[in-house]
Parts: C-alpha cells; structure tokens; sequence
C-alpha cells in the first residue's frame, strides 16, 4: 500500500514494502484532451492509487466538478485469476495514471478487458477510448445500446477501437470472463432526448460488487483525491464572499460537506441565492478577486442548520441512490429498477465501489436492496432488519429537483414518472 505525500511541484510516495521513492512532476498530471469534457480540474488531473482488496482489487480516484463542486470520479482495476487486469470504468489515462496501472501490469499481466459500464455518463465514455489506446492488446466492453447527443455516432467515431469493441451480451455467461464475474443491465430508460443504463459487475473471487451511478455512500471527512487542492473545499467552507477561510481540517470538512449538498441535490432547501445587486456589493469587499476566486462572486447563503441536510443525507454511511436519480430518472423505470436490484441482492458480496463519493464500502446485499425501497409503495423489511424510512431525507432539499421534474413533463421533454410498485 502507498502513502503519498505532496510538495512543490512534485509527488513523492513511500512504498512500504520496498522503501523506494518515487517523484511525479506537474507534466505527469496533464490531460490534453480536457476540452472534449471541460470539466474542472480541466487539463490538470491527479491520480491516487488504492489497494482495497489485498492483490485483488485497486481503485484510481481522480476528480471532477463545476463550480468547485468536486468528487471523486473512480475506476477500478481486477486481477484476473487467468493472470492480467480487467478495467471497470476508465478514468483519464494520464501519464500519471498509466504508471501507476503498470505497476500492476508488471506484477500481474497486461490489462485484458477494459468495460464501458454506462450509456448516459458522458464523464465516464470520454475516456475509454483514449485509454484503450494505451493498451492496444485489451478488448473494450461497453453497455448495450449505447447513443450519443445531438447525433448518435458509431462507436469508433467517438475514438473506441473498432475491431475489438464490442457490446455486452445479455447472457454474462457469454463473455471470456464469465467464470471471474457476473453482470447486470439496468435499463435502458427511457429519458426522451436520451437513455439511462448501468450494468453491475460482481467479481465473484473477492466478493466485490462494482457499480457506477446507482448508488452511493458520502463520507464524513473529504476523501484523499479532494484533499490534494483544498481550494474548492475552503471556497465552499465561506459564508460570504468576504470572508477569509483558513485551510484547517475543520473547514475542509465543512467545505466537503456543503460540496456533497450541491453535487446531489442542485439546491437544498438549506441554501439562499442572493440577488445579482447583493453578489455585486459583496464581490467588491471579497480580499480575493482573481479569475481563480470567480473575480469575487459567491452568490450563496447558508441556513444556521444546513448541518442537518448533510447529517441526514450520510447517515451512519449507509448506502442510498442519489437524490437526482431519484428523482429524474430511475423513477422513469420503477419495476425494471427492483427487478434489477433484487438480482443484483441474489450475489453474495461483502463491499461495494462506486465510481463517485466513498469507497470501498462494507456493505450486504439486503442493504444494497434496501436503498432502492423509495420505488416501493410498502417497502419491505429486508431480512427482518429495518425498514428504508429508518433514514429519509428531508423532502425540503427535493425541492429544486421536484421543480426540475415538473418543468421537464410540463414541456414533454421527458416521460412522466411512473407510480411506484
């Protein structure tokens, strides 16, 4: 395992089990292609490596964000009992990452399967095919029934290798690496101008389920990828543009804790826009205002109690669905969505990575079920245990998205929700 620490301009990680040092410069973290997602941190994207399953199972968090609303964006690295590597999820292929993957090729075999686990997310499609140009000998799997927007091109338009990608058969049995895992298709559904799908891979061998949007777990403190550049955790730490946040642990965690707010609910009912005259007034006595600081804008004010969104929305770091795909979209498809996940509960696994927020998450299937139970008319106790109302969110932070919801079906820009089951 790697413990890393950060400097001037350069990386340095300690390996325990060789006592080597390594240094990464600031070319090392350079994304050229940035401009095809111009995503926050646009061309400068770190990358941690995390052993979570001892010579089994690695993560590579980078970030993403707008706004400096930034999370975790994650792939996750398989060793193959057939000897190589199986990629779920690709993040961008960095030097910085491709050095640290082949570590492990060097130690475990060349990268062998490489799977597009989504049609909808476009932060997760843009890297595949930039990835599996570094490893020129891997087979690309992606979802069924992939599109793109506002024209739906091949594949091999949007830079996947032609001639060895192919889509997912519905039987996982089919695939070469059908005795190491297992697989299901959520959707797709049905969104009007697009689709929602995600396929869950279980890797039996270390009962490691891998999902990539379906559901979450927010951690308490920042994780270690947000912490590498605290300024988007100090900006959202602010209660007003004028203030001057010192960069302690305390307010790092305040800032991750508004930030989990705004990445999942837009607006949650603890949070006031101010008007453009009072963004303006304030602007002009905020001590920064450099492009850097959004030239002194900070239109936001938080409720004395905003704690309390956060505090319900973590839990004991449960597992939930997303408060957006609650409401926009896996509303679309309640039945298909409970069939999906009662199959997805029949697999025996003991944690769960999600390519945002936490991970990897201790976690049993009845609890993986159970997060799904807002689509129920009565939920069920799963395994005699609690019930999904032991933890609701707070229909006041709904609010924005419920209005969202209603201004889309308003316009019949996508299909009304659907009643529960």
């Amino acid at each position: 395992m790697k413990h890393w620490e950060f400097g001037e301009g350069r990386r340095v990680a300690h390996d325990q089990r060789a006592g080597n040092i390594e240094q990464s410069h600031p070319k090392d973290f350079s994304w050229f292609f940035w401009f095809t997602l111009p995503l926050y941190p646009y061309s400068r994207r770190r990358t941690i490596r995390k052993e979570v399953v001892k010579d089994k199972v690695w993560t590579f968090d980078q970030l993403q964000g707008i706004f400096y609303v930034v999370v975790p964006i994650r792939m996750t690295v398989v060793k193959l009992d057939t000897g190589g590597l199986f990629v779920y999820a690709p993040v961008a292929p960095t030097t910085e990452c491709i050095r640290l993957l082949n570590e492990l090729v060097a130690e475990h075999g060349d990268v062998k399967y490489i799977i597009l686990p989504t049609i909808s997310g476009l932060e997760h499609k843009v890297f595949v095919g930039p990835f599996a140009r570094r490893f020129p000998n891997a087979q690309v799997f992606v979802a069924p029934n992939q599109w793109s927007f506002p024209l739906n091109l091949p594949l091999s338009w949007l830079g996947l290798p032609a001639k060895r990608t192919h889509t997912l058969p519905e039987d996982s049995k089919e695939t070469p690496f059908a005795e190491e895992f297992d697989y299901a298709v959520l959707g797709p559904i049905d969104l009007g101008p697009g689709k929602f799908a995600e396929v869950a891979f279980f890797h039996k061998r270390s009962h490691t389920l891998l999902v990539t949007d379906s559901v979450i777990s927010v951690p308490q403190e920042p994780p270690a990828i947000v912490q590498l550049d605290p300024y988007p955790l100090l900006f959202h730490a602010k209660d007003r543009a004028y203030e001057i946040v010192p960069d302690t642990q305390a307010n790092r965690c305040k800032g991750w804790q508004r930030i989990s707010l705004f990445a999942l609910y837009f607006q949650p009912g603890a949070l006031d826009v101010f008007g453009l005259g009072q963004v303006l007034r304030d602007a002009i006595k905020a001590p920064e205002r450099s492009k850097k600081a959004y030239f002194g804008l900070f239109p936001f004010k938080w409720q004395q109690d905003w704690q309390r969104s956060f505090d319900a929305l973590r839990g004991d770091g449960r597992l939930f669905v997303a408060p957006i795909l609650q409401t926009l979209i896996l509303n679309r498809a309640p039945e298909e969505t409970i069939n999906w996940a009662n199959k997805v509960a029949n697999w025996n696994f003991e944690w769960i990575i999600p390519c945002h927020f936490d991970a990897p998450i201790k976690a049993e299937p009845y609890q993986f079920r159970q997060a799904f139970s807002f689509l129920e008319k009565q939920p069920a106790v799963s395994a005699g245990l609690f019930s999904s109302s032991s933890y609701p969110l707070p229909a006041e932070d709904f609010k924005l998205l419920k209005e969202i919801d209603a201004g889309l079906n308003k316009f019949g820009i996508v299909p009304p929700a659907k009643d529960k089951v």
